[in-house]
């Protein structure tokens, strides 16, 4: 096992802003972080056609390879390189070359649901979870699915009806319970991300209060 490995799980809403804290972290300290993303973790559904593809509940905790991700995340704390998954959202598959990811100091996770599963959320030093108004992250959910996941408008109405805001009440906000630091309008936030990069480097250069 490394000495002072920081764990950090970055969670909240869909399109709260934890991929733009995230991003803060990762430059403030440099080499010194590894980001991994729950999203590349989803189960692969190669073996299922479109149509089951499109019944399956993909905000829901079981729709993710968890135990493989708590696998990596200790992999990495023992100084160990991971090859992380990779995921085609288009298609619901995985894609084989997968990520390879070098040890760090800090390993932060991203992800809605990382902190609403009780083994993963055991897993981190520092759970954060970031809190940003319901009207914002929607518009910024359609405009990522459009534009970056190639969806269509309805598509993204009818999982965001049928399963993002009912598994967001079911999981996501009750998981904010399990957080230390509750950020608001994540990455916008910078008086909250000096606080955290600050607590990060006394964690590492403490000998008992990581890894």
């Amino acid at each position: 096992m490394r000495d002072n490995v920081a764990v950090v799980a970055v969670a909240g809403g869909t399109g709260s802003g934890k991929t733009t804290l995230t991003r803060e972290l990762a430059a403030a300290l440099g080499e010194s972080v590894v980001v991994l993303q729950h999203d590349w973790y989803y189960l692969d559904r190669s073996h299922m056609t479109d149509a089951e593809r499109s019944r399956v509940n993909y905000d829901e905790p079981a729709a993710l390879d968890n135990a493989l991700l708590i696998e990596q995340i200790g992999d990495l704390k023992s100084g160990r390189a991971i090859t992380a998954p990779d995921y085609d959202f288009s298609t619901h598959t995985r894609i084989a070359r997968g990520r390879r990811i070098e040890p760090a100091p800090v390993v932060v996770v991203e992800g809605i649901l990382v902190l609403a599963i009780p083994e993963l959320a055991g897993a981190f030093d520092l759970r954060i979870f970031v809190d940003t108004a319901a009207d914002i992250r929607l518009l910024r959910r359609i405009r990522r699915d459009l534009l970056e996941r190639g969806r269509s408008l309805d598509s993204v109405e009818a999982q965001y009806t049928g399963s993002v805001r009912p598994m967001h009440l079911l999981h996501v906000e009750p998981s904010r319970a399990r957080a230390h630091l509750i950020v608001p309008e994540g990455g916008e936030n910078m008086e909250a991300i000096d606080v955290i990069v600050g607590r990060l480097k006394y964690m590492l250069l403490s000998p008992d209060s990581a890894g």
